[in-house]
Formats: C-alpha cells, sequence, structure tokens
C-alpha cells in the first residue's frame, strides 16, 4: 500500500502549500477504496444503500403484452389511411390480472383496461375517449390511431437475464419500486461506512454553554452531522475535544478503532496555537494542505493504521483500556481514512461538499460520487481572481425568459452561514477563470439531494 508521499508523487505539479482543487480530487481518487463487506437488507431498508453486485432481473417486466389505456383492443392492421372504422365489442371486457379467453374476428373488438394481457392476434388499443360509441358498436374517427399504438411489449421495462441494476448503484425510491416489480423482497448492499466527528479546541463551547469571550459555539459538528445523516453513513459522534496532547490523542485512537473514515474541524492551519497538526502527525501518515481555494485553504487527509496506532498506544502513558472494546467489537483491521477541515463554518461545508463527500460514496462502493453540475446564466458580475478555485454561495432560480440563472446570496464571508442558508448551491468558477459577466454561462453545484 502505498504512502501519502507515493501518492502525491503520482501528481503532476504537486505542492502542498499550493495545491489545485482538480490535484485533491486526483489524490483522494488513489488514497481511498470501497468497503469490501456486504451484507443482505429487507428492501423497505434499502433506501440509500449502495448495491453490492449486480441485480440480475429473474422474470421480463411485463411479462406479457399488455394494454397501455382503458379502451378497446384490436387488430390494427384494419386501419386505413383517411377512413373511419367500426367494430362490433364482443366478449366480456379485458381486466388486469386475468388473461382474456376468446377469439376475435375482423371487424370486432373487445373491451380493455389499463395493464389487461392483450389478447391473442389485437396489438392496438383505440382509447376510450376517441372511441365513439354506436350501440354495439364503437366508431374510430379517420387517422387517430396507427397500427400497434397503446401496448406494452413483454419485456419491455426488463427482459429475463438482464442487468436491472449494476453494482455501485445507490439505491433510490424508483430502484426501489424496480426492485420489488421484479419480486425481490431482500438485496445485497455494502455495510455502511462508519464515519467518525469531533471538533477540536479550546474555544469552541458546546451546546448550552454560557458564553465567553473569545469563544464560539461548536456549529461545525451539527452542519457536518447534518451532511453526513444525508449521506446515509452511521455516525459516531465524539463532541468538542479541548486541545490538549491527551485528550486529543483518546480521541483520535478512540475515532480511529471505530470508524471507517474520521473528520475533525479546526487545528489543521500553519501557526495555529494547538495541538491537533502534531498529534495527527503521532498516529498516522498525513499530509497537511493549502489549497487554492476560496473559501477554505487549510486541510489535512491522511490515513491511521490500526496496527501501528494499537502498537503506539501500549506503549504510551494512555490506558487503551477505554477504547479496547470499540477495536474489537467492530472488528476494523487496515485503516482509517482521517480528513482534517478547516475551522471557519462554510469553509468547513464547500471542502466537504467538493473533497470529503465524494471521498466517502467511493468508499461506500457508490459509482455516483461526483457532485451534480448544472449551467446557469450569471444574474450578475462576479469578481474572481485567477489562480484559485472558488466556490461562491448562489441561488438558482428560472429568469423571466424560461431560462436558469443564478445569483450570488449575501456576504461571501468564510464564517458567514447566513448566506449558506439563503443558497441552493456554489457557484463553482474554475482555477484558472477569471471574472464573471453578467449573462455569463456558470456551473452550479446544486444542493438537493446532497445537503
Amino acid at each position: 500500500m502505498k504512502n501519502i508521499a507515493e501518492i502525491a508523487a503520482r501528481l503532476q505539479g504537486y505542492d502542498p502549500e499550493a495545491l489545485h482543487a482538480a490535484q485533491v480530487t486526483a489524490f483522494l481518487e488513489q488514497l481511498v477504496q470501497p468497503v469490501q463487506e456486504c451484507e443482505t437488507v429487507e428492501l423497505h431498508a434499502a433506501l440509500g444503500r449502495v448495491l453490492a453486485s449486480d441485480v440480475v432481473s429473474p422474470i421480463s417486466v411485463p411479462p406479457h403484452d399488455n394494454s397501455a389505456m382503458d379502451g378497446y383492443a384490436f387488430a390494427g392492421g384494419q386501419l386505413q389511411a383517411g377512413q373511419a372504422l367500426r367494430l362490433r365489442v364482443v366478449g366480456a371486457p379485458a381486466f388486469a390480472g386475468a388473461a382474456w379467453r376468446g377469439a376475435v374476428a375482423a371487424g370486432e373488438c373487445v373491451r380493455i383496461m389499463t395493464g389487461a394481457i392483450m389478447p391473442d392476434g389485437l396489438d392496438t388499443v383505440v382509447p376510450q375517449e376517441l372511441a365513439q360509441a354506436e350501440g354495439e358498436f364503437i366508431r374510430i374517427a379517420p387517422d387517430v390511431l396507427r397500427a400497434g399504438d397503446n401496448r406494452r411489449f413483454a419485456g419491455e421495462d426488463l427482459m429475463r437475464g438482464a442487468v436491472a441494476l449494476a453494482a455501485g448503484e445507490p439505491i433510490s425510491p424508483a430502484a426501489l419500486g424496480l426492485l420489488a416489480s421484479l419480486g425481490l423482497p431482500r438485496v445485497s448492499v455494502r455495510r455502511r461506512l462508519r464515519v467518525a466527528v469531533f471538533s477540536t479546541g479550546d474555544e469552541i463551547l458546546r451546546l448550552g454553554d454560557a458564553p465567553r469571550e473569545g469563544a464560539v459555539y461548536d456549529s461545525n459538528r451539527y452542519t457536518l452531522l447534518g451532511l453526513l445523516t444525508r449521506l446515509g453513513v452511521e455516525l459516531v459522534d465524539l463532541g468538542v475535544v479541548p486541545d490538549e496532547p491527551t485528550r486529543l490523542r483518546a480521541a483520535f485512537a478512540s475515532a480511529a478503532a471505530q470508524a471507517d473514515a474520521v473528520i475533525t474541524s479546526g487545528g489543521v492551519s500553519v501557526g495555529e496555537a494547538d495541538h491537533t497538526r502534531s498529534m495527527m502527525r503521532e498516529l498516522g501518515d498525513v499530509a497537511f494542505w493549502r489549497i487554492a481555494m476560496r473559501p477554505g485553504r487549510p486541510m489535512a487527509v491522511g490515513r491511521i493504521a490500526r496496527d501501528k496506532l494499537w502498537t503506539k498506544l501500549a506503549s504510551s502513558a494512555y490506558p487503551i483500556s477505554a477504547i479496547s472494546s470499540q477495536y474489537n467489537s467492530n472488528n476494523l483491521t487496515g485503516e482509517a481514512i482521517l480528513f482534517g477541515l478547516p475551522g471557519n463554518p462554510v469553509a468547513v461545508m464547500v471542502a466537504f461538499l467538493a473533497f470529503v463527500r465524494p471521498a466517502l460514496l467511493h468508499m461506500m462502493g457508490s459509482t455516483r460520487a461526483a457532485p451534480p453540475l448544472l449551467r446557469a446564466r450569471s444574474a450578475g458580475s462576479i469578481r474572481k481572481k485567477p489562480g484559485r478555485t472558488e466556490y461562491q454561495r448562489g441561488r438558482v432560480c428560472m429568469g423571466a425568459d424560461g431560462q436558469l440563472e443564478v445569483r450570488v446570496t449575501g456576504n461571501q464571508g468564510s464564517g458567514v452561514l447566513s448566506s449558506m442558508v439563503q443558497a441552493n448551491g456554489l457557484i463553482v468558477l474554475p482555477h484558472d477563470s477569471g471574472d464573471v459577466a453578467a449573462g455569463d454561462a456558470v456551473e452550479v453545484m446544486v444542493f438537493d439531494g446532497v445537503m
């Protein structure tokens, strides 16, 4: 397994003091690996899980040719261009769920309901609103129908033996319906990713603490918990950890013993008066970056090898009994991936959405890790310096001409959460781009389904 330095060496132009956003993404793609453990879950509990293997359809859907409309079934070859068609209605109606028995001759039709099996020899359905009743006959006006209209073919949705859903697909509500249509009560999925979260710093207040000068309440952890809950991971919330070596060592050790990934906020900037950076170095293989982006520049990424961690803890003054049961009960081997995010609230969210979320999705085994982007025109001018990727808070709406447009929301400071609340996406301005003029097309990372 390659260490952090070996992975970095593969990146062209790698400079930890001025890393491009694209390089961060490329680095993380090489660093993280999907969890291998799988489990079988009931279909009603599978929403949001990631398929462990291809689902092969055991049946054809639909199993028979059937009607797409309530109306009358007949042989479509009787239709003639420019001519009306008069047909006699014969037999009892054909209902969904039961095969219709009987013969239908030329000049005859059968009343049929949506989903009913098409009787032998019939291939067309005229909707009831296009059929004029004339006693025991119906009349179809000229040129309102073509042969074969309103018939669903057997296997039109899925043929038996075809791949219905591919491994790595996140199970959506539509996918749940598709699996149910195949009669599958259970499905094989990757196990849930375990993610541990804590905030660091002596200046961080827990909710309910009395305000004090120079201190701030812990908003970052609640933001991250919300983002991770939307992602569907198994959460390990370790709260707020003071900037004290023994407590930090215990937090990192406990997190790595329990989780596949560890996310912290604060303590990764150069020159900060805390011990987080040194503790990360002590316990793991970690790179500290200054990314050419706004908001948020500092970020730490690495791995904590559990076997090495165990050895270090066993030889230190820290009592390991507190995490022994966690380590054994979760049966985790290998390593925990570490993400050290900046301390400013919006910078935490941007770094998570741009880098951490795609990496976690890859660890979950998902093939849909890239954040969704849409194009919209800018409603106003946006100042942008070349040489960094910018993520500006924006709100997408429909313009007066029916085209999508996006405008910047409020103060773009990295500590201003109110403008993030007003936004429904991030305007992504690429590394080499400059100022944006009103009317220019920009890309937006939409929040819907992400936040």
